[in-house]
């Protein structure tokens, strides 16, 4: 199966998710990448590339599980990676 190329827009907002979650990863207490993603059930690497825009569409569970690590409302982290229309 070949994925169809990402949108900068689609990259952007995947940059601003990671910045999101790193930012609250952090403020949570300097928590680390490893303690944070073992209460997610996903792995320090996956996190790891999330944060970095380098996995910019991770799956919606992913992202809740998340949310729900780092005791983010999904609605709102949703609505702050929504980019401004351009213009």
């Amino acid at each position: 199966m070949v994925r169809t190329p990402l949108t900068p827009e689609e990259r952007e907002r995947g940059e601003r998710l990671g910045r999101l979650l790193r930012e609250a990863r952090e403020a949570s207490g300097g928590r680390s990448m490893a303690e944070v993603a073992a209460a997610a059930g996903i792995s320090a690497e996956t996190l790891r590339k999330i944060e970095t825009g380098r996995a910019p569409t991770p799956a919606f569970f992913t992202v809740a599980a998340l949310a729900s690590a780092l005791g983010l409302s999904m609605d709102d982290l949703a609505a702050r990676c929504v980019l401004a229309p351009a213009g």
